[in-house]
Formats: structure tokens, sequence, C-alpha cells
């Protein structure tokens, strides 16, 4: 096995012969994860709500790298009818696709509703890469060494699964929600993970975690004090982006990655650092959570997985 401590950027393989699809890549640990790809010769499909953000990442991008396949598409995880159409779209203009990168999402933000009514960051970082999973699982079967690679936090291990207030109306707390749906990023690649493998389908689900890493994420959705204690006062702690995306670009690309494994940094608390293999919370792989988890997730987005074998 590859020694992941010692693991960066530079020994992803060549990836002249993937796609990849990278959610919220036009900036942070999406931005990097494209970056990293294109440097070993993938082509990128930057799905991205504000498509000029996205070009703009592309000239970036294209300036250190002159060829890169790059592409933007516009994609808001917050509304399944985007969710859909993205996928409707790629799947005309693509045969198939090689890795599914679940990194987008949203932090703490007030008590938000998404465009179908459920809460903001249960609907984005959670039913939106769901949907789009399932949407996009039979061209994901077709893959070169297929992989979705969903990244969660280390604040999964705090989270739990309001089932019986979603939505937060009888009580919300912005990072309560948010660990919320890390916990279920975490279950969801699991369980998909595990109904992968059931199936025999060749698609291997993996899961991620940056760690402690400085981002857009703590300071454009908080408010209060959660934006002050992380956009101000742990940022100079935070690691930077391309050390961050590390855990997520070992996950899509290494040679040696399991299904249903889960990499963050290898510092003290899985702050930052190089990826490792880390451990998921009791919570995440318990099977009747993942069951009840999935069979809600299958009624919200109205989207049911076709698991097909090798």
């Amino acid at each position: 096995m590859m020694k992941q401590q010692s693991w960066t950027a530079t020994r992803i393989p060549d990836q002249t012969k993937r796609m990849f699809v990278v959610t919220g890549a036009n900036s942070g640990l999406g931005l990097a994860t494209t970056r990293a790809i294109i440097r070993k010769g993938g082509h990128v499909i930057l799905a991205v709500r504000d498509e000029a953000k996205g070009h703009r990442a592309i000239a970036e991008i294209t300036t250190e790298q002159p060829g890169a396949r790059l592409e933007v598409r516009r994609l808001d995880l917050a509304d399944l009818d985007s969710v859909r159409a993205f996928a409707d779209r790629l799947r005309s203009d693509h045969p198939r696709l090689d890795v599914l990168v679940n990194n987008a999402g949203v932090m703490a933000p007030p008590r938000t509703l998404s465009a179908q009514g459920h809460e903001l960051q249960f609907a984005a970082n959670h039913l939106g890469h769901f949907a789009l999973t399932g949407l996009l699982l039979d061209l994901l079967a077709g893959g070169n060494d297929p992989r979705v690679v969903t990244v969660s936090s280390a604040n999964h291990r705090q989270g739990r699964l309001f089932f019986d207030d979603l939505s937060g109306e009888r009580k919300y707390s912005p990072m309560g929600f948010y660990n919320q749906s890390k916990l279920a990023n975490a279950v969801f690649g699991w369980e998909l993970h595990r109904r992968l493998t059931a199936a025999g389908s060749p698609v291997r689900s993996v899961l991620a975690h940056p760690g402690y890493t400085s981002t857009n994420l703590q300071t454009s959705g908080p408010v209060g004090m959660v934006k002050v204690l992380f956009g101000r006062i742990l940022a100079p702690l935070a690691q930077a982006p391309d050390q961050g995306a590390l855990p997520q670009l070992y996950a899509a690309t290494a040679p040696d990655v399991e299904s249903g494994q889960f990499f963050g940094p290898d510092g003290m608390g899985e702050l930052r650092g190089a990826p490792k293999r880390v451990q998921l919370a009791q919570a995440a792989t318990d099977a009747e959570t993942g069951r009840r988890l999935w069979e809600l997730s299958e009624r919200l987005t109205a989207v049911r997985f076709a698991f097909s074998a090798a």
C-alpha cells in the first residue's frame, strides 16, 4: 500500500483518460482539486452555481495549463430541478463519467429553505449530492476506474440526524444543522458503498474530509460568532486549500483506494497534514440509520438508484 503519510499531489497518477465532475469547483477545495487533476491531464467539468465564477476559474487554470480540458456547467445543489437539468445535459453530451467529486457545501447560514422547502444545508450538502449521484450512476458504471468521492467533515462525529425536524422548523442551530448535513454525507457515502458492493458494481464509494482548511465556506455562509470564530480567530491555524484537498484527491486517484474507506489529514486532531485513512463515526456505519436516510432521501428527491453489476 502506498505510504499515505508522504503523499502529495505530485504522486497523482496520469489522468489523461479520465473525466471528472467536481461540484463547487470555482473556489476553495473544489478549485484546488480541479487544478491538481488538470496538471495530471484529466478532463474536469466544473459544476458551479455561478457560471461567471466558473469561467474565471477556467481562465486562471488555463493561464497555468494551456490546453487544459475544462468545462463549466451550472449546478445549484439546493435546487433539485437544477440537479436534474445538469444531469440530463451531461448525459446527452458524454457517454461516460469516471469520477464524481461531491465537494460543494454551505456552512452555518441563518435558517433558510431550499427551492423545494428543505433546510438549506441538508438540501445542498446532502440531498443535492444524493440526487446527482443517483442520476449519474449509470455513466459512472461505464467509467474507467469509476469512483464517487463524497466530502464530509470531522464534524460528522458531532452530528446527529434530526429525523423528526429535518427542516429546523421547531429548533434550528446553524452549526448543529451543518453537523447534521456532514453526518448525512458520511452515512450516504458508507451506505452507497454497501449497496454498490452488494450489487457487484465496479463503482467505488469513497469518503474524505479536509481537516481545517481556509476557504470561503467559513466566511460566505456563517453569521455572528460562528463567522468571527472560523473566519477570523481560528483562521491563522487553517491550512491552504491545496493541502486540504489532498484527502479527496487521494480518494479520487490513488490506485490502492478501496470502496468504503475514509481519508483525512494525518496531523493532530485530523486538522491538517497529508492524507491517511481515518475512522468514520459509528453512527455513519449503522445499518438502520443508513437504510432510513436512504429511503428518506429517495422520497425527498424522487431519485432511485439503478445499481448494475460489472
